[in-house]
């Protein structure tokens, strides 16, 4: 058994707006043991995003606050660090690839400078020697070096999260952060970049956390599942153990929403409704007006996550009942 690297205790994130306060995240839990990798599942807006800047502690303060909970890394609690601890771990020890590329590279700096900018940062070199490990670390991800003079505008969209990823492990972190790394890609790019992704990851036997909503992406290269809705965890377990037996009824409403290519049908089924209002969240169980299991305790009391099987968790306590029982779940 891995020991654990990162522990997440009961961390609550909320914006406050002038609508009214933002329910981010809401007293999520979460681990991920050294080496795994965690896949994070759930709709736009379901807080994944604000949970991995939560642990970078770059949440934009105003209107973002992180008002409870601990984010245990390494044994120390990441919410008790002063700002300028947080650069230091920053890029060596937790390192995020972000969504868009363009957005993240300086478009006046060669793609060689904004490497070595950050291996400056946290390794005691001279500029000549981050340069160099800047051209050694774009050959890595499959960039010629005779490109490490490049401005970012003259890389394709494929190659500049190339160059992203080179920044992300410059410095060998621990743990790597990638917020839906290939959203604004084709799917031959996809399938390079996740794949060089995979080499990456072991060859510097780093953990992940990997941002989508591409239920496929995840069973490729993750070891373990969180689904999330609503600023939730709302079940957790390996990879194997979620994607043949699902038991929130949320995560099985997005199992069957996927393309099958085994079955002739005409049209998938859908979870009806739309995700909650975070800035007015359902009592109780924050599915229970799109779900077709909910009873009256789901509309008044918070589902607290139970265990259904050795690993693997649910926020569904009719369903965990259900599966334990071995009843079928509808």
């Amino acid at each position: 058994m891995n020991d654990t690297m990162l522990n997440i205790k009961n961390l609550t994130i909320h914006y406050e707006t002038e609508s009214g306060i933002v329910h981010a995240v809401e007293n999520l839990n979460l681990e991920l043991g050294r080496g795994e990798s965690l896949g994070f599942v759930g709709e736009t807006g379901a807080g994944k995003t604000t949970t991995a800047l939560g642990i970078m502690r770059l949440i934009p303060n105003p209107p973002g606050k992180i008002k409870s909970g601990e984010i245990i890394f390494n044994g120390e609690d990441l919410l008790t660090k002063s700002e300028s601890e947080m650069r230091k771990i920053r890029g060596e020890k937790i390192a995020m690839i972000f969504q868009d590329p363009m957005t993240s590279l300086n478009p006046v700096m060669t793609v060689d400078k904004q490497i070595a900018e950050m291996i400056r940062l946290h390794k005691n070199v001279s500029h000549s020697e981050a340069l160099k490990l800047a051209g050694d670390m774009l050959e890595l991800v499959g960039i010629r070096r005779e490109r490490m003079h490049d401005y970012p505008h003259q890389f394709s969209g494929g190659m500049k999260q190339r160059v992203v990823i080179a920044i992300a492990l410059a410095c060998d972190p621990e743990l790597l952060i990638a917020d839906e790394p290939t959203t604004a890609l084709d799917v031959t790019i996809q399938a390079q970049v996740l794949e060089l992704m995979k080499e990456l990851k072991q060859k510097f036997s780093a953990s992940m956390i990997l941002i989508t909503h591409d239920l496929g992406i995840v069973a490729d290269i993750c070891d373990k599942v969180a689904i999330m809705y609503a600023g939730r965890v709302i079940e957790y377990a390996d990879k194997r153990s979620l994607y043949t037996h699902p038991v929130h009824p949320y995560t099985r409403g997005l199992f069957k929403s996927v393309p099958s290519i085994d079955e002739d049908v005409d049209e998938l089924p859908v979870i009806p409704g739309l995700m909650p209002d975070p800035v007015n969240l359902p009592s109780g169980c924050a599915f229970h007006p799109r779900c077709n299991m909910a009873i009256d305790e789901c509309k008044n009391l918070q589902p607290q996550m139970q265990e259904a099987e050795p690993g693997h968790f649910a926020a569904c306590p009719l369903c965990v009942r259900k599966f334990i029982n071995g009843e079928a779940l509808s």
